[in-house]
């Protein structure tokens, strides 16, 4: 952040001396780098805020715990499925008994 802070204050320099340059009155030159000067104040600001945010977020993140083995849903198969309800493999939901 330092060198965007940096850039800034150099071209609230430099944009009054060039418009001066060019024939712009002081009053005027003087009132561009107040401008530029109110603008890049409020930039600064919202970029802090928007990397504490960030940065907030990622501890957030960082923090959130997977849950352990013993609390996750148990897994079986390829699909997934364990408990009531659940197709054990075969083609049939029947019994072993031949169809006539």
């Amino acid at each position: 952040m330092s060198d965007v802070v940096r850039w800034a204050a150099f071209s609230c320099v430099l944009v009054p001396v060039v418009l001066v340059g060019y024939g712009t009155s002081l009053a005027g030159a003087a009132g561009t780098a107040l401008g530029l000067a109110a603008v890049t104040g409020a930039c600064r600001v919202l970029l802090r805020r928007s990397e504490r945010g960030a940065a907030r977020l990622l501890a957030e993140e960082r923090c959130v715990e997977r849950p352990r083995a013993e609390e996750r849903a148990p897994y079986h198969g390829r699909h997934g499925r364990v408990g009531a309800g659940a197709h054990r493999g075969g083609r049939h939901a029947g019994g072993n008994t031949p169809v006539d």
